[in-house]
């Protein structure tokens, strides 16, 4: 089982591989970087050279209903940001 999830796709991702040639990914809570690097470089076939890995805060959420005010909070997400090598592409906009 592949530990990417799915692509990151924002503006600050695009100008990143536009300027520095580097991809957002979400991966799984325990995928480590060797992993990443792995399933990356399989799926995309590229040549990976250096993998950041953060983890997304828990932003708590409130709302006003009916029966009075909510609160809930948004999971925490692991992502990736990889750096290919100069001349390499991931094409992320193709499947779409």
């Amino acid at each position: 089982m592949s530990s990417i999830k799915k692509p990151v796709i924002t503006e600050k991702m695009s100008s990143l591989q536009e300027k520095l040639n580097r991809y957002g990914f979400v991966v799984d809570d325990k995928a480590n970087k060797v992993e990443i690097k792995k399933d990356i470089e399989k799926m995309y076939g590229v040549k990976v050279l250096a993998i950041n890995t953060l983890r997304t805060p828990r932003k708590v959420k409130q709302k006003y209903t009916k029966k009075g005010m909510m609160t809930g909070s948004s999971p925490i997400q692991k992502r990736a940001i990889v750096t290919l090598a100069e001349g390499q592409i991931i094409d992320l906009y193709s499947n779409i």
